[in-house]
């Protein structure tokens, strides 16, 4: 196995192109599980077997909690991706950055609008020994090339469909 490292900096140049050009995509299936709900008993599995997750309603839902749930799959998603531009960011700008947190917390609400439900996010970043005006045009810079950070501002290009017998997974 060779050792981890973070993507080369080439990943921060432009593209330029007429579509987006798909460079990874990730797979998850979860399952209902013992109650026959994926957020109250569900299991996540990725389609490389390297994530597997039991999921389960937290306590202020009214569930057992002892497993995860889509808000923190989610913010963990998010703050991962959010430290990883900021670190590339700072390589490439030539700022050695030390001891970097990201704090990503995800909501689940009551939407006042539709009487249903909504998401809201909040990150907040650590950087300890950057000086303040350097921290923050740090963190500007990351939130204008985070893709998290872009669907959260933006919105995302999603489709639904409702799966056929014969369709692949």
């Amino acid at each position: 196995m060779s050792p981890l490292r973070p993507p080369p900096p080439i990943f921060l140049d432009k593209y330029h192109g007429e579509q987006a050009r798909a460079l990874y995509t990730g797979r998850v299936r979860v399952s209902g599980g013992e109650a026959m709900h994926g957020r109250a008993s569900g299991v996540a599995r990725s389609d490389d077997s390297a994530l597997e997750v039991d999921l389960r309603l937290p306590v202020e839902l009214g569930g057992p909690g002892g497993g995860s749930n889509p808000e923190q799959l989610l913010a963990a998603a998010y703050a991962a991706c959010f430290h990883g531009a900021l670190v590339l960011l700072a390589n490439r700008s030539g700022l050695a950055l030390m001891q970097v947190t990201v704090d990503a917390a995800v909501t689940f609400a009551r939407d006042p609008m539709d009487g249903l439900f909504l998401l809201s996010a909040e990150i907040r970043v650590d950087l300890p020994g950057v000086e303040r005006a350097v921290a923050a045009e740090l963190v500007r810079n990351t939130e204008r090339i985070c893709p998290y950070a872009k669907m959260f501002r933006q919105g995302i290009d999603h489709v639904v469909v409702v799966a056929h017998d014969d369709d692949p997974c």
